[in-house]
């Protein structure tokens, strides 16, 4: 390691020492720091260089530990957190990005838990499909009981999440995604309304083309039990559709995954199905499989004439495929199962970090034509780089296992290859800090702006191209970059000159088609997938949202994330405005453990009258100005078993409320419970008092607009499994688990 102590790191920005301090640099039993940037860089290069040994390669080990540790500390490429992390150390888990598969059965899914707690402890993040497990209310033949479907489990994966510290450096991240044709699909959709559950889990909806065609087309689709196969009902495809957009629009989730394009370009379709993705949604992969990423500085890809260096980013190119490929050999899996599959496919995902700031560099706004067609060029360069370095690496080291079946095999006029796929955009949060450039392939969310990371802590943040043509030009004033700082965008400001607002043009200056373009020529030419948010201004609307979702699928796109301003509680980067200033919001912690709202002095309701077995029960719905919050009950006979039952009932539902718990689950829990004749009391044939106050809660969100509209229409749920019925030949039939009031 001291052979190659002559090269000299980069001037690291105050924010990128804080970061490495905090969560990258080796500590002692006590918490001291035992490592200057310097030496973690030099930790990882030698680490990663000694895969040449152990594969009997004969390269210059000193040489190549030098060139590693060269590409780091010039901040041309900085590898994916785990490897900076964890290289040269005792834990020695190096990929970020696991997916891990959850079948139909408790063996399964709990096997899966323990698989998701070591990989967390080791440092890493995961994804599931959880389209498998049998829905709600399903029979469990073994028990003769029914199943609680996919929700119910993806809370036990939340809780186990939220109890690991990831090496005490990371905390536990997961992907759920769930196919569009899965029985439960709504419930899904609408699961995390509530932003204090399922806090550790990024959700996806998979949509299929057959999903996609129907929703053009203002049509049907098929819902199918995973547990049979079967079809048992269809829906209309707009209609869910826009309960997507509306939760997007609401807290940006669910995102938006389209499966079979995924599959599409699967590289290995003889050795499985790709079902999910990693948390960020840019690594599609196989059960069991993993992957290591690594992202490449554009903005240090500027000649000094401001032009691409063509040159300098094919060497830098060809020098991160192999650093990728030795991670592979170097890293130590948390599973078997991991590194069987990892290294039957040899997986790696070279991206991209800088390219705001290598526009800017360039002299080209982010919004412009010229943008768009040099994204192209760009990625594509890239991955035909990567490719040829890794069919060198194949001829060195031969093709990854299983390549004899792959797309690639029998590919005429090409050697085979050493990985099967080689390019991911992904998302390079605190690697950009580290690197001091722009994330990802995203343009600058601001000008200047505040940055909150672990535990709320704040680092400031000035563009520091922007502060230097500032002074270069003249206009520099300390009052204006206040007033930046403040703002965040300068589209309005007549202090800085039209030229430069054109260049330094932010991610709510461009219109959310721009950020859709520029996705898609970057997917155009990437093995994986892009990670990229579209941001929205707060004003945006769903239509808004609409017509993104639709020009990304047009446009080739793979999945898509938006987030409109302000619509979660807590931020990850936001403008340092005045207003924000003044407020005092929760530590993160807090915002997991808080969870049952208070009551306002003052609420509005109404009151509905159901007819029961028991007599008149009066029900009192109270909303805030976020929607259900509080349930009453009077019983019409005073006194007796039913009123205190009917008390304790309407207690349990306002707790379960004014917790987050949506009042369509409360509706499925209740509705349908009989205790007298089969066919009801009154107009509305109420079964029992539970079931009157299931109808009543949806009455009155019928009455606000919300969903449960079929349910009332076709008049009533199932009681079996809580589906909407339907009138059939002078009869209600239930099409999701076939149930027959005249059976």
């Amino acid at each position: 390691m001291g052979k190659i102590k002559e090269t000299t790191l980069c001037a690291l920005s105050e924010n990128a020492v804080t970061v490495l301090e905090r969560r990258y640099l080796k500590r002692d039993a006590k918490g001291n720091i035992l490592e200057k940037p310097e030496d973690m860089f030099r930790r990882v290069a030698q680490t990663i260089a000694s895969a040449e040994t152990r594969l009997g390669t004969g390269v210059n080990l000193e040489a190549l530990e030098k060139d590693f540790y060269r590409m780091m500390t010039s901040l041309e490429f900085v590898p994916n957190s785990p490897t900076l992390m964890n290289a040269g150390r005792d834990l020695g888990q190096l990929s970020a990005c696991f997916v891990l598969p959850v079948g139909d059965s408790l063996e399964s899914i709990f096997e899966a838990i323990k698989q998701t707690a070591l990989i967390h402890k080791s440092g890493g993040g995961t994804g599931f499909s959880f389209s498998k497990i049998r829905p709600a209310n399903d029979v469990v033949l073994s028990t003769k009981g029914v199943s609680s479907g996919p929700l119910s489990f993806m809370k036990v994966f939340d809780a186990a999440t939220e109890t690991i510290k990831q090496g005490g450096t990371r905390r536990g991240a997961n992907m759920a995604i769930l196919r569009v044709d899965h029985p439960d699909i709504m419930d899904f959709i609408m699961s995390k309304r509530d932003q204090n559950v399922l806090t550790n889990f990024n959700i996806s909806v998979g949509l299929t083309e057959a999903f996609m065609e129907a929703m053009e087309e203002d049509g049907d689709y098929d819902i199918i039990n995973p547990r049979s196969g079967e079809t048992v009902k269809t829906m209309p495809a707009r209609k869910v559709f826009d309960h997507i957009v509306d939760m997007a629009w609401n807290n940006g989730e669910p995102g938006i995954i389209f499966l079979d394009r995924l599959n599409r370009d699967n590289p290995t379709p003889h050795v499985g199905e790709i079902e999910a993705t990693n948390p960020c949604g840019e690594q599609p992969l196989l059960p069991y499989e993993s992957c290591n990423l690594g992202s490449i500085n554009l903005a240090k890809m500027v000649a000094e004439t401001g032009e691409v260096d063509w040159e300098k980013l094919r060497s830098t190119v060809r020098l991160s495929a192999r650093f990728l490929d030795n991670v592979i050999e170097v890293n130590n899996y948390p599973l078997p199962a991991i590194s069987e599959r990892t290294l039957d496919n040899r997986k790696i995902g070279l991206g991209v970090m800088g390219w705001a700031d290598m526009l800017i560099l360039l002299g080209l706004p982010y919004n412009s034509e010229r943008a768009i067609s040099l994204a192209e060029e760009v990625m594509k360069f890239i991955t035909q780089e990567a490719r040829e370095a890794s069919r060198d690496l194949a001829v060195e080291r031969g093709a990854f296992p299983a390549f004899t079946g792959s797309i690639y095999d029998g590919d005429n006029g090409h050697h085979p290859i050493r990985n099967a796929t080689c390019t991911t955009i992904a998302p390079t949060g605190t690697i950009s800090i580290i690197a001091n450039t722009s994330s990802g392939i995203e343009p600058l969310l601001a000008v200047s702006f505040v940055r909150q990371v672990m535990d709320n802590d704040k680092l400031v943040e000035v563009h520091g191209i922007f502060e230097r043509v500032a002074r270069e030009r003249g206009f520099y004033t300390p009052e204006l970059m206040k007033k930046i700082a403040e703002k965040g965008t300068i589209a309005d400001m007549v202090e800085v000159p039209e030229s430069v607002r054109a260049l330094f043009v932010t991610a709510h200056d461009i219109t959310p088609e721009d950020h859709i373009r520029m996705q898609a020529a970057f997917q155009k030419h990437t093995d994986n997938a892009v990670s990229k948010t579209v941001n929205f201004c707060n004003s945006a609307t769903r239509d808004d949202v609409t017509t993104v979702y639709r020009l990304a699928y047009k446009t080739g796109c793979k999945g898509v994330t938006i987030y409109r301003d302000g619509s979660r509680d807590n931020q990850v980067l936001s403008v340092d405005k005045k207003a924000k200033a003044e407020e005092k919001p929760l530590p993160a912690e807090a915002h997991k453990t808080r969870r049952k709202k208070d009551r306002p002095r003052a609420l509005a309701g109404a009151t509905y009258q159901m007819e029961t077995g028991c007599g008149h029960l009066y029900i009192t719905i109270n909303e805030d100005e976020k929607g259900l919050f509080e349930l009453f009950t009077m019983m019409g006979k005073a006194g007796g078993c039913a009123s205190s039952q009917c008390e304790a009932l309407g207690r349990l539902i306002s707790l379960s409320w004014r917790s987050g718990v949506q009042a369509r689950q409360t509706v499925k829990q209740m509705i349908g419970i009989s205790c007298h004749k089969p066919n009801g009391f009154g107009e509305k044939r109420i079964s029992s008092c539970a079931d009157a106050v299931a109808r009543a809660i949806q009455t009155h969100l019928l009455a606000g607009g919300e969903e449960c509209e079929e349910h009332v229409r076709d008049g009533g749920a199932c009681p079996d499994c809580g589906g909407p019925v339907e009138h059939e030949g002078g009869c209600c039939v239930c099409r999701a688990c076939g149930y027959s009031e005249c059976a």
